[in-house]
Parts: structure tokens; C-alpha cells; sequence
């Protein structure tokens, strides 16, 4: 219970805090009411950067979120102009984060940075399809060991203003591994080919642990559960795989 109440802050979230505290820190002296508004905003912003322990499965099979939040859309699409796969197809997931999600963002599989493109862009709301094509947005191409492709893209959104990413291009990074961040909400696009899907459209997902995708052509290793009167997805290794952000994996350690 007290790692879930007090965990780990992100380098990225020292100076908000630290401004949250000073800002409350007048405010109390001015009224007790004012203080007490600022303290509730500064605890916010403490938990909007917290940076929560993950253990993912550490399975080249698998594809792991990159991102807590919830998917908002799958589908079927050509791949970015700007890294030249316009000619190739993709399916591709969204993962909206919301202000209460940790923005921490999460390596989908062990490979190498093949390409980092930063795109500046619009700041409409991410929810919308469009954010993906319009919005701000820093695009990386990992291959793994077996020279498969997939495309993270973080994206920000109509109040997020900074992408943060840490990694640069010839990093090998392992499965589960902080890549960066996005700031007061925003979105995650994942692209990817020849994988079996295990996750649906409405389903929450939480970065480093939550399955999304198996190669298809390895063969099977776990199955999917689809409740059919339910948007969420039990996925065969997790009993509680579609938690609230990082409830699951808290409750879980």
C-alpha cells in the first residue's frame, strides 16, 4: 500500500514539483483554503510524473504496451511518409493517455533504434484519429534480432508540449525499458506486421506489462479471452489484464 501511495518520480517531474510546492507554499501563506487548493494540484502533478517499477515478461514473442492508457483504435493503415513506408502496410494501435495515466513510455520489444524522426505538429485533442497525422510527434523504428519491424510514435497532445525521448538511433534497448515520456496527456501509436492481435479496441492497457500482440508465425503460447458483452480483454496470462493504468501492475507486486 505505501509503494503504490509514494513511488518513484521521473527525472522530468523534479521542477514541476518543486514549482507546485513553492506556488502552494504562498498560497498558504496568503489563506488556508488557497493552500489547501495548491496542495491537492501538487499532489497531482507528484503523481502525473511518478515513474512505477514494471516487470515485463521478457518474451521476444510478445509485444508489450508502450504506454498505460486505453486503445482507442486498431486498424489498418500504410505506414509513415515520414520514415518512407508509406508503400508498406501496418496495422496500427493507439493507446490514449489521459491526465491520471503515467506517461512514462516502455520499450515494445528488445531490438535496435534503426531511425528517430521528430515531426513538429499541431496540438489538437489525441483522442482524434487525426492526431496521429496532425499532431506533434517523435516516430522510432526498432528492429529486433530477427529483423522485424515495428514503429512507436509518441504523440503529443492538445495540452501535452514536450515529447521526451531518450534513446538515439543504434541504442540496443531491451523489452520493457523507459524510452522517454509525454507530458499532461497525450498518445502512443504502435505500428507492426505478421503479429496476432490479443487485445480489442476499449481495452486499458498499462506500459512494460500488458500483452499486446504475438508473433504470428512462432505459433501460439497463449490464448485470448473475449467476454462478449464486454469491451475489455483477458488476456491468458494476466487475470486482470485490462486495469486502470497502473492499478494492476501495483496490486500485483
Amino acid at each position: 500500500m505505501f509503494k503504490f501511495i509514494v513511488q518513484k518520480l521521473h527525472r522530468e517531474g523534479y521542477r514541476f514539483v518543486a514549482i507546485a510546492a513553492a506556488i502552494t507554499f504562498i498560497l498558504l501563506l496568503i489563506n488556508n483554503y488557497l493552500g489547501l487548493i495548491g496542495l491537492v494540484i501538487s499532489i497531482w502533478v507528484y503523481y502525473f510524473f511518478r515513474d512505477p517499477d514494471r516487470f515485463p515478461i521478457k518474451d521476444e514473442n510478445y509485444l508489450i504496451s508502450p504506454a498505460d492508457g486505453k486503445i482507442t483504435q486498431i486498424m489498418e493503415i500504410n505506414g509513415p511518409q515520414e520514415l518512407g513506408l508509406e508503400g508498406k502496410k501496418y496495422t496500427r494501435i493507439s493507446i490514449f493517455m489521459d491526465v491520471l495515466c503515467c506517461h512514462v513510455n516502455r520499450v515494445p520489444y528488445t531490438g535496435t533504434v534503426n531511425k528517430i524522426f521528430y515531426k513538429p505538429g499541431k496540438y489538437i485533442n489525441a483522442t482524434l484519429d487525426k492526431s496521429s497525422e496532425d499532431n506533434e510527434r517523435n516516430y522510432l523504428q526498432l528492429n529486433n534480432s530477427n529483423g522485424e519491424e515495428i514503429i512507436v510514435v509518441q504523440i503529443a497532445g492538445m495540452i501535452a508540449r514536450r515529447i521526451v525521448c531518450d534513446v538515439k538511433e543504434g541504442d540496443t534497448i531491451n523489452q520493457g525499458d523507459r524510452f522517454g515520456m509525454i507530458r499532461f496527456g497525450s498518445k502512443v501509436d504502435l505500428y507492426f506486421k505478421n503479429y496476432k492481435l490479443l487485445v480489442r479496441k476499449g481495452q486499458n492497457t498499462v506500459a512494460g506489462d500488458t500483452e499486446l500482440i504475438h508473433i504470428s508465425h512462432r505459433g501460439p503460447k497463449y490464448r485470448q479471452l473475449i467476454p462478449k458483452d464486454s469491451s475489455e480483454v483477458s488476456v491468458w496470462r494476466s487475470p486482470c489484464s485490462a486495469p486502470t493504468c497502473d492499478q494492476a501492475s501495483s496490486s500485483s507486486k
